[in-house]
């Protein structure tokens, strides 16, 4: 459908989401000649530091420039362009406690719309991937995210809508990232035990665990299992978030490629004829 070179969106929440949620796609698709740009919503400034090795003096007080660098070293590994979106972290407040004062969770939908809208007009791209409803979990930063990610994908294309924000752009697909399900753990637990190999995240994650997580119907499976070690160096990249040494690096990866070679997606929107289920988030935009 389209003879100019493919542009993909990926909009996450935090600096880290998009090497921890469909990274390998993204090197995948860059490998391929395809434009990708990253928006990030908040500058993850209440991020906690989650890695014991980083846990030092003055790096929770300088966390904010941290998280920055730490982006800029996962979108060169990744091979992505970036942009901040300039919204701030909402942390993750416990229950019947208050959103912080000013924070992106707060913010009116339409009005945070506008830097991603900007950026759509801009990078012109066919496709973009974001969270469910839901945030994937309920984290009111993930959240609001959909809700942008949503407004953008339907006003781009509107010139009577956020003028001053560039030329008119309509994206062709909006995805869901279908990310760490009961299936999926299922899968890489049981390929673990046939190895006579325990994961550590066995015992934790019950049936109970997904409780209240979505159950997204997957229409889209990309096979991106080549660009693991690329999506691990990406995460790892942010090294005040991610222990090297944590659970999620426990699996063998050639034991994820034999089991679920594949990172997934929900096809939420679609404004040219797709036949389910898809390989390709550019299935029905290729010439």
């Amino acid at each position: 459908m389209t003879a100019s070179p493919l542009r993909l969106m990926a909009v996450h929440a935090h600096p880290d989401d998009e090497s921890s949620k469909g990274a390998a796609t993204l090197a995948r698709y860059v490998a391929e000649g395809v434009d990708v740009l990253v928006c990030t919503c908040t500058g993850g400034e209440r991020g906690d530091v989650l890695n014991p090795a980083m846990d030092r003096p003055g790096v929770k007080e300088n966390i904010a420039e941290i998280r920055r660098k730490e982006m800029a070293e996962a979108a060169a590994i990744l091979g992505v362009g970036h942009r901040w979106l300039g919204f701030v972290d909402s942390g993750l407040p416990g229950e019947g406690e208050p959103l912080p004062e000013g924070c992106f969770a707060l913010q009116d939908p339409a009005v945070a719309a506008e830097p991603l809208v900007a950026a759509v007009r801009e990078f012109r791209p066919h496709v973009i991937v974001t969270y469910d409803e839901s945030g994937g979990y309920p984290h009111p930063d993930h959240i609001m995210t959909n809700r942008v990610a949503v407004e953008a994908f339907e006003a781009a294309g509107d010139p009577d809508r956020y003028p001053g924000t560039g030329e008119p752009w309509q994206p062709l697909k909006l995805y869901y990232i279908v990310s760490f399900t009961r299936e999926w753990f299922t899968a890489i637990h049981e390929g673990m035990r046939a190895r006579g190999l325990s994961h550590p995240l066995a015992e934790e994650v019950t049936d109970d665990w997904f409780d209240g997580m979505p159950e997204l119907t997957v229409t889209t499976r990309v096979t991106c299992d080549e660009h693991f070690e690329t999506r691990d160096r990406a995460v790892k990249a942010h090294a005040t978030q991610i222990d090297p040494d944590g659970p999620w690096f426990a699996t063998p990866r050639d034991l994820e490629r034999e089991v679920w070679p594949t990172e997934d997606y929900q096809l939420a929107r679609s404004l040219v004829e797709t036949e389910l289920p898809e390989t390709d988030l550019f299935a029905g935009i290729r010439r």
